[in-house]
Protein backbone atom coordinates (compact mmCIF):
# COMPACT_ATOMS: atom_id res chain seq x y z
CA UNK A 1 0.00 0.00 0.00
CA UNK A 2 2.78 2.55 0.96
CA UNK A 3 4.18 1.74 -2.74
CA UNK A 4 1.21 2.47 -4.30
CA UNK A 5 0.31 5.83 -2.79
CA UNK A 6 4.48 6.84 -3.24
CA UNK A 7 3.73 6.02 -6.70
CA UNK A 8 0.49 7.99 -7.07
CA UNK A 9 2.24 11.31 -5.04
CA UNK A 10 5.24 11.04 -7.76
CA UNK A 11 2.73 10.28 -10.28
CA UNK A 12 1.09 13.62 -9.08
CA UNK A 13 3.96 15.44 -8.86
CA UNK A 14 5.39 14.72 -12.39
CA UNK A 15 1.86 15.27 -13.80
CA UNK A 16 1.87 18.58 -12.38
CA UNK A 17 4.63 19.68 -13.93
CA UNK A 18 3.99 18.11 -17.80
CA UNK A 19 0.22 20.09 -17.31
CA UNK A 20 2.11 23.29 -15.97
CA UNK A 21 4.46 22.97 -19.16
CA UNK A 22 1.60 22.16 -21.46
CA UNK A 23 -0.28 25.07 -20.41
CA UNK A 24 2.13 27.62 -20.88
CA UNK A 25 3.42 26.41 -23.97
CA UNK A 26 -0.12 26.44 -25.39
CA UNK A 27 -0.86 29.94 -23.92
CA UNK A 28 2.27 31.35 -25.93
CA UNK A 29 0.89 29.69 -29.39
CA UNK A 30 -2.22 30.94 -28.67
CA UNK A 31 -0.77 34.32 -27.94
CA UNK A 32 1.60 34.41 -30.98
CA UNK A 33 -0.99 33.68 -33.41
CA UNK A 34 -3.39 36.20 -31.80
CA UNK A 35 -0.20 38.95 -32.04
CA UNK A 36 -0.07 37.76 -35.82
CA UNK A 37 -3.19 38.04 -36.81
CA UNK A 38 -3.38 41.53 -35.38
CA UNK A 39 -0.73 42.32 -37.44
CA UNK A 40 -1.80 40.71 -40.59
CA UNK A 41 -5.05 42.74 -40.55
CA UNK A 42 -3.49 45.80 -39.41
CA UNK A 43 -0.66 45.59 -42.41
CA UNK A 44 -4.21 45.34 -45.07
CA UNK A 45 -5.56 48.34 -43.30
CA UNK A 46 -8.08 47.01 -40.79
CA UNK A 47 -6.92 46.56 -37.75
CA UNK A 48 -9.37 45.81 -35.24
CA UNK A 49 -8.75 48.52 -32.51
CA UNK A 50 -6.31 48.36 -29.60
CA UNK A 51 -3.77 45.33 -30.25
CA UNK A 52 -3.64 44.64 -26.19
CA UNK A 53 -7.44 44.64 -26.08
CA UNK A 54 -7.41 42.29 -29.19
CA UNK A 55 -4.66 40.25 -27.57
CA UNK A 56 -6.35 40.04 -24.11
CA UNK A 57 -9.96 39.52 -25.62
CA UNK A 58 -8.61 36.72 -27.55
CA UNK A 59 -6.23 35.18 -24.81
CA UNK A 60 -9.99 35.48 -22.72
CA UNK A 61 -12.17 33.21 -24.97
CA UNK A 62 -8.68 30.61 -24.65
CA UNK A 63 -9.27 30.57 -20.95
CA UNK A 64 -12.69 29.40 -21.75
CA UNK A 65 -12.23 27.20 -24.41
CA UNK A 66 -11.71 23.66 -24.80
CA UNK A 67 -8.13 23.61 -25.63
CA UNK A 68 -7.76 24.66 -22.22
CA UNK A 69 -9.99 22.26 -20.36
CA UNK A 70 -8.63 19.65 -23.05
CA UNK A 71 -4.92 19.83 -21.09
CA UNK A 72 -6.68 18.29 -18.10
CA UNK A 73 -6.79 15.19 -19.61
CA UNK A 74 -2.79 15.04 -18.86
CA UNK A 75 -4.05 14.07 -15.66
CA UNK A 76 -6.62 11.16 -16.35
CA UNK A 77 -5.84 9.67 -19.18
CA UNK A 78 -2.41 8.17 -17.15
CA UNK A 79 -4.21 7.87 -14.01
CA UNK A 80 -6.73 5.68 -16.01
CA UNK A 81 -3.92 3.65 -17.91
CA UNK A 82 -2.07 3.01 -14.66
CA UNK A 83 -5.47 1.62 -13.16
CA UNK A 84 -6.15 -0.84 -15.63
CA UNK A 85 -2.39 -1.81 -15.81
CA UNK A 86 -2.59 -2.86 -12.29
CA UNK A 87 -6.41 -4.39 -12.24
CA UNK A 88 -5.46 -6.29 -15.42
CA UNK A 89 -2.08 -7.45 -13.96
CA UNK A 90 -3.94 -8.44 -10.68
CA UNK A 91 -6.93 -10.06 -11.81
CA UNK A 92 -6.22 -11.65 -14.91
Amino acid sequence: MIAFLRLAAIGFVVLTVVYWLISVYSRSVRREALEKRWDEQAAEGAAPGDRDAYIKAGMLDYERGLRRRLIGLVYIVPAVVVVLLIWLNNYS
